[in-house]
């Protein structure tokens, strides 16, 4: 009997290459254990999963930033700003060498704080290409809270407020210009716990949002085909797709291991959906994987949930996809 292998021609985005960055904090998080997140990831096989794909894997290690001081609220209601600013500027001079480098960068967290770093350096990648950028946000949470908001004055709560341009202002302004990301730029998927405070501020800056109730009445296929609509854009503009994923968008009973869950997040099948319709689309260019928390997770079953996600969202299918190579082998 032949036996068929599956090579994939390319991963999902058109390109081959990564760039696996480790930055390893909890700056922003309300508790300990997302450091962790990066060394995790690796345990559970991702390079080799990504190699498996026909995706070389650049893999530049953790890199190092300040420890976390466990500090108070400071007088304009923030914890550790001089600490998140600094590994802010870690993660977007590492994500924009990368793209300079013309790598695909994914940053392994880490808490959501870094995505401020990374989506910075993206918008000014995309500023100097004459790219048009979207910003995909798969969480529970809408980071939407500034300084005189924020429940709890942590950091992670503050990256959408600051990239668009209403966060503190030295995070505000990584990417050297103010705001870095338009709010049209945003598409927000499975948000079910968001403050009073922030249901203000989406409003207020119009971000696209779907959240839970959106995805229990169109269901995920619906709410991700509007999410990636225009990705193809008929005028022929290029478009780099940013994916920041935030372990938390997943149901705790799947994955335990984040310090921040929420029942009632998306299933299995909902997620692996959410990630072949990204593949699907061709143009992911860069990608955050935040707020792992290997010390509350069992024996490392969300790391390797993960791992099996991002798969998908680099072209691993169940069937053949237009495009792909089948070897005949005996």
């Amino acid at each position: 009997m032949n036996m068929q292998t599956t090579i994939p021609s390319s991963p999902a985005s058109g390109q081959t290459s990564v760039t696996l960055l480790g930055l390893p904090t909890d700056i922003g998080a309300s508790r300990l254990g997302a450091a962790m997140g990066p060394d995790a990831l690796r345990v559970a096989q991702l390079a080799p999963a990504l190699q498996k794909l026909g995706v070389a894997v650049h893999d530049l290690g953790n890199l190092a930033g300040p420890a976390n001081p466990r500090g108070e609220r400071d007088a304009q209601g923030m914890r550790n700003l001089s600490e998140g600013l600094a590994w802010s500027r870690i993660a977007h001079d590492a994500v924009w060498q990368a793209l300079q480098q013309k790598q695909l960068p994914i940053l392994l967290g880490g808490d959501h704080t870094l995505a401020i770093g990374s989506i910075s350096a993206v918008a000014r990648h995309c500023r100097a290409s004459g790219k048009r950028l979207r910003v995909l946000w798969l969480d529970a949470h809408s980071d939407c809270n500034t300084p005189a908001n924020s429940p709890s004055g942590n950091l992670h709560g503050m990256p959408v407020a600051s990239l668009c341009g209403l966060g503190p202002a030295a995070l505000a302004a990584l990417s050297g210009s103010t705001p870095a990301v338009p709010a049209s730029a945003f598409c927000q998927v499975g948000l079910r716990s968001v403050d009073p405070s922030e249901k203000h501020m989406i409003r207020e800056l119009g971000l696209e949002v779907y959240d839970m109730r959106a995805i229990d009445e169109l269901g995920m296929r619906e709410v991700m085909r509007r999410a990636l609509a225009g990705l193809a854009d008929p005028e022929g503009t290029d478009i780099h797709l940013h994916l920041s994923f935030d372990v938390d968008f997943l149901d705790p009973d799947i994955a335990p291991g984040t310090g921040t869950p929420v029942r009632g997040g998306p299933n299995y099948r909902e997620a692996q959906l959410c990630m072949e319709m990204i593949a699907d689309t061709g143009r992911l260019a860069s990608l955050d994987i935040v707020e792992l928390n290997p010390a509350l997770d069992l024996h490392n079953q969300t790391a390797e949930l993960v791992v099996d996600l991002v798969q998908s969202l680099f072209g691993q299918s169940i069937l053949m996809r237009p495009g792909e190579d089948t070897l005949i082998q005996p």
